[in-house]
């Protein structure tokens, strides 16, 4: 901007506070921040009418001694636990199938801890009545049970959530049971464990014969006897599934494995469609919106209103007083060209 304009704009500036008093929107621009506000972005909305008590492990354990299944949703950014905590989801899980569905990754083994800390954090803002767990990704709890302990207070001090989330049977019950100790609460996942499937021959259904549905019942036993509050069972034959949660204390969270389990997760970003046609989906996810298909529609229509100038409407500007504006246009006019 040339120096002449900006004596201008000082002048002017100068001229219409009077007083003290602010009338033009070129000193309210000048204002703090706390003073003058034009933002579109409202974090939280409306809270909702009936603001539901915050789920806790009590909360749940309740659920499942009362035969009540529990709902458990995925989440991993600021939006998608805003939606599942409204909808009322018992759980959200920070799992680490962010790193497919929100980083792009290949599969779960590339995500790191601390971007899982980072997703964490986002999620615990935006959840106030739903119980958070967060997963810790593979890595980060494999070494020792000193090396989960460190990783998972982390989870609960810098992620913000309640639980954590780790996977294994009967191998990982002495790091359960460390963590456990400490205070913090676990949720096991045995079944098909996404994290070890180059061992499993891949994202294979796990319990199919009579020696593979006995371990996962030794894995289920072996976890729960460590501490764990409950525990995630994926991709296991539902008849399985629902006499293995029979012989528990502690509720199972079904994903893939039948509605016999005390309640069910699914990836949020499967069950609402936000993905392009031809995805692979597995058997046992239902989708039940299409979130691609209204976001392609919504965001082609503001093209075309863009490049035909239809957008932004008259309704969609702050209008300026017809005389400040023609004053505005003669300040502007006077201003002689300057090669600066």
């Amino acid at each position: 901007m040339s120096r002449a304009m900006m004596n201008t704009l000082r002048t002017s500036s100068q001229i219409i506070v009077k007083g003290g008093n602010v009338s033009s929107p070129l000193s309210r621009a000048c204002l703090p921040l706390g003073q003058a506000r034009w933002s579109s972005h409202s974090p939280l909305g409306t809270p909702p009418a009936n603001a539901r008590k915050p789920v806790t492990i009590n909360t749940l354990q309740n659920l499942f001694r009362k035969g009540e299944p529990i709902t458990m949703m995925t989440a991993h950014d600021f939006p998608s636990a805003h939606v599942a905590d409204h909808a009322g989801m018992d759980i959200i899980l920070v799992g680490d199938s962010l790193a497919m569905v929100a980083l792009g990754m290949e599969d779960t083994s590339e995500v790191l801890l601390e971007e899982m800390l980072l997703h964490c954090r986002s999620v615990a803002r935006a959840t106030k009545g739903a119980f958070t767990v967060g997963d810790l990704p593979m890595g980060s709890y494999e070494i020792a049970p000193e090396q989960a302990l460190e990783s998972a207070i982390r989870v609960i001090k810098e992620g913000r959530v309640k639980a954590i989330k780790l996977e294994g049977g009967k191998e990982m019950a002495p790091t359960i049971s460390k963590i456990t100790t400490a205070g913090i609460p676990v949720l096991a996942h045995i079944g098909l464990t996404p994290q070890r499937q180059n061992s499993l021959g891949g994202f294979r259904v796990q319990g199919k014969n009579t020696a593979s549905a006995l371990k996962l019942l030794e894995d289920a036993f072996a976890v729960q006897e460590a501490g764990a509050f409950g525990m995630i069972i994926e991709a296991v034959p539902a008849e399985v599934a629902a006499l293995v949660t029979k012989k528990l204390s502690v509720p199972t969270i079904g994903i893939g494995a039948g509605n016999g389990c005390s309640g069910q997760v699914l990836v949020q970003v499967d069950m609402m469609g936000n993905f392009p046609p031809g995805r692979f989906l597995p058997k046992f996810v239902k989708q039940y919106g299409n979130i691609w298909a209204e976001a392609m529609r919504a965001m082609l229509e503001y093209k075309a209103e863009v490049k035909s100038r239809a957008y932004p409407a008259p309704e969609h500007t702050y209008p300026m007083p017809k005389e400040e504006f023609a004053e505005f246009e003669r300040l502007v006019e006077a201003i002689k060209p300057s090669s600066e």
